[in-house]
């Protein structure tokens, strides 16, 4: 067996074991787990059975999952992506959409993803973004990640009457737990201990029991929901309306950004970069995450997408697909476990978001501070990936930006012509948001 999976994998060239891919193969399920109570609840809220969308969603990542492991041989990990789980919950119940129409409206996204990933189209969109702005987008991810570990936990909050972000309570049991955390996950570190996340989390966890924070389950196994007749719910005809093209646009764009953006990010982090900034067989990432999309909407699920949170499994030393096997695993055994899987708290898997987010600022060094036309656009995406807490907000404004100074410092030659459209597609995208 360890044969097979050193060939299918290649963990020899890759420079890994069975045995460090297996760690940081948990360590990227431990982190993502949140979904398994987040995305089904949203679901359940906007009128459809939370239990039959939680047996689709892990079948989904599964599928998904597995497709990109060893198509791509890299420890993408896909899932529902929240904004889109957001948008989607919000056009049935705030705008009353029937769940059959958001369903194909979600297919008709995720076709445009295929269509322009098998033509070729995204990887020339990625190759013509410059390399100032991919290290930003990797930057920019590393705040965003920084940020929801922080927020998950209680350190950061928002504070509604003067519209900003501050610590929290920093007494509360949440807050203490995570600090905590930091600490053991900092000592670790310094003394290169191995599997120094997942044993973060686990002490962690352990940790959160006296402080209340580590809820322990009444039951340990629960039995699966079937998926009923939620599979093929779909409206494909009736989801073409013109009047439906903004939500497809507030889908795909948004989604067109974050994917690329978290797959250079992450790749970013495991070293996969070339001098210009572009990762090898990004074209094969885009596809499996095209047709995911559709493929996920067949069950009414939200854009499936690569998660932000594979930055952990990389981080933990995993380096090609057989990491995010075994996270496929974990989330099978989940699935029958789930009482027991949800017991982790966001004050254990938050420390380990922080140290990673910082970490991956590290790409900042690498671009021209000599010119403007470089580091402003470059800036611009980092802060405003921030301030509009989205990874795509960030990458809207900085492609712009960086159209408009390269044309006024004379610089007119060295602006691809994709980069106009790219431009279009923003200030579109913009459009959608007013």
């Amino acid at each position: 067996m360890q044969k097979w999976l050193n060939k299918q994998f290649q963990l020899e060239a890759n420079q890994t074991t069975v045995q460090r891919e297996l760690l940081a193969g948990i360590t990227t399920f431990v982190t993502m787990a949140y979904v398994l109570a987040t995305v089904p609840n949203i679901l359940g809220g906007a009128g459809l059975d939370k239990h039959v969308m939680l047996t689709a969603m892990v079948l989904l990542i599964v599928l998904t999952t597995c497709a990109m492991a060893l198509y791509t041989n890299r420890p993408f990990a896909l899932a529902p992506g929240l904004g889109s789980v957001g948008i989607v919950a919000s056009m049935v119940t705030n705008e009353g959409i029937p769940s059959q129409i958001t369903a194909g409206v979600i297919f008709w996204s995720g076709i445009l993803f295929i269509l322009i990933s098998f033509l070729g189209l995204r990887e020339a969109v990625v190759r013509v973004i410059p390399a100032s702005l991919k290290h930003a987008v990797s930057a920019g991810i590393g705040l965003f990640i920084a940020l929801l570990g922080a927020k998950s936990c209680g350190l950061i909050v928002a504070v509604e009457a003067k519209n900003n972000l501050a610590f929290g309570k920093l007494t509360s049991p949440g807050v203490i737990v995570c600090v905590i955390g930091f600490l053991i996950l900092l000592i670790m570190k310094s003394r290169k201990v191995p599997g120094d996340m997942i044993l973060t989390i686990g002490l962690t966890t352990l940790v959160g029991i006296p402080f209340g924070v580590t809820k322990l389950p009444d039951n340990i196994f629960s039995m699966p929901a079937g998926l009923g007749d939620q599979f093929l719910n779909i409206d494909f005809l009736g989801s073409l309306k013109f009047s439906y093209l903004p939500f497809l646009i507030a889908l795909f764009v948004p989604d067109f950004f974050s994917t690329f953006g978290t797959v250079l990010g992450v790749g970013a982090k495991a070293g996969y970069l070339d001098e210009k900034g572009n990762l090898p067989g990004i074209d094969k990432c885009f596809k499996v995450d095209a047709v995911a999309t559709s493929f996920g909407a067949l069950f009414g699920m939200p854009s499936m997408t690569t998660y932000l949170e594979s930055s952990a499994g990389v981080e933990a030393g995993g380096k090609t697909g057989l990491t995010v096997i075994f996270t496929s695993i974990c989330f099978v055994l989940a699935l029958f476990i789930a009482p027991l899987a949800l017991i982790i708290p966001s004050a254990a898997t938050a420390p380990v978001l922080i140290f990673i987010g910082v970490n991956m600022l590290s790409g900042m060094r690498k671009i021209n501070y000599e010119d403007m036309t470089e580091y402003l656009p470059a800036f611009l995406c980092v802060t405003f990936t921030i301030f509009a807490n989205n990874i795509a907000n960030g990458i809207s404004v900085a492609l712009p930006a960086y159209l408009i100074l390269k044309l006024a410092a004379g610089k007119r030659k060295e602006i691809s012509p994709v980069m106009w459209i790219l431009v279009c597609v923003c200030l579109l995208y913009f459009f959608t948001l007013v």
